[in-house]
């Protein structure tokens, strides 16, 4: 048994629609269909009839549903009381972040904003861009900071959480640097094979990628070398000279500076812009907001005030 799986149930219960409960819990329709199979599974009855549209509840589901609401309170209100025990002077903000950020753009970013903000307790959360979107929705964090493109949209209802652009990230393509050049380039030259350092299809900065390529290099000119969904695992292969990889700025900063990385496009349109944006659940909605995290998400909105004022 799984609490995300009772959730997912409520959820259902309330929405009567498996696509529109997959879409608010962060899911794709097929997993979240899978998770209702694996609670009826866990119950040894269908909780869901399956015969109408719709979407209807059997009467075991309807008196599993008033149970999970209980549970779900009883826990929650558990954990409030828990946190409700910190010392005021343990305030630790949590910090949910995908891993390419968490490696590259956070920790500079922390730097500057002690400069201006103070000392703070912060905790960070490393996770896959999905996993990080639920610990916020879920409660277990206090902010959550991701790329944002419009072509790979967080889908975060704007009536329950709010969100501030921390600034801008440059995705291109690097390959290992010898005597100040590229080892690969793309394009690539004609009937050249370019090996090509991929993220995997579930990794957020996937399809952005195969946007690119697809506008620029078709599918024949690559040779996919190799995969994952860490940019920090691509730039490691990069810097042994095993392909190209595209890497966000950041994360490249001090390798193009000591010459270990070059930039590897031979042309222009091979890179795009992304938002580092900070999101956080409106007070009003929130089941639990800590002074920390209010103080600090209200300096930010001062900072990007001033900043919006200056540029005006």
């Amino acid at each position: 048994m799984e609490t995300k799986w009772l959730e997912d149930f409520v959820s259902l219960a309330e929405t009567r629609s498996f696509s529109r409960s997959a879409q608010l819990r962060h899911v794709t329709q097929p997993a979240f269909s899978r998770r209702i199979q694996a609670l009826e599974a866990w119950a040894g009855i269908d909780l869901v009839d399956r015969s109408s549209y719709p979407t209807r509840l059997t009467k075991a589901g309807e008196t599993l549903r008033d149970q999970a609401l209980e549970i779900l309170g009883q826990l929650q209100a558990a954990r409030n009381m828990m946190r409700s025990h910190q010392v005021a002077g343990q305030d630790t903000i949590e910090f949910a972040v995908p891993h390419t950020l968490a490696f590259a753009f956070f920790p500079q970013w922390l730097v500057d904003l002690r400069t201006t903000f103070g000392p703070m307790r912060s905790r960070l959360i490393a996770l896959n861009v999905h996993d990080a979107v639920l610990r916020l929705t879920e409660g277990g964090c206090d902010l959550l900071i991701a790329y944002h493109h419009p072509a790979q949209p967080l889908q975060l209802p704007p009536e329950r959480y709010e969100m501030m652009s921390l600034g801008t990230e440059t995705l291109a393509p690097y390959a290992r640097a010898e005597d100040g050049r590229p080892r690969h380039t793309l394009p690539g030259r004609p009937g050249e094979r370019v090996p090509f350092l991929a993220y995997g299809s579930a990794a957020y900065m996937a399809r952005l990628v195969e946007m690119l390529l697809k506008q620029k290099a078709p599918a024949a000119t690559l040779d996919t070398v190799y995969e994952t969904d860490m940019a920090e695992g691509l730039k490691a292969m990069a810097l042994e000279g095993h392909g190209v990889a595209f890497l966000p700025a950041s994360a490249v900063r001090k390798d193009l500076a000591a010459r270990r990385l070059a930039v590897a496009a031979t042309e222009p349109g091979f890179e795009l812009s992304m938002d580092v944006r900070i999101y956080r659940e409106r007070p009003g909605t929130a089941r639990h907001v800590k002074p920390g995290a209010q103080k600090l998400w209200a300096h930010l909105q001062a900072q990007a005030a001033t900043t919006t004022a200056a540029q005006a």
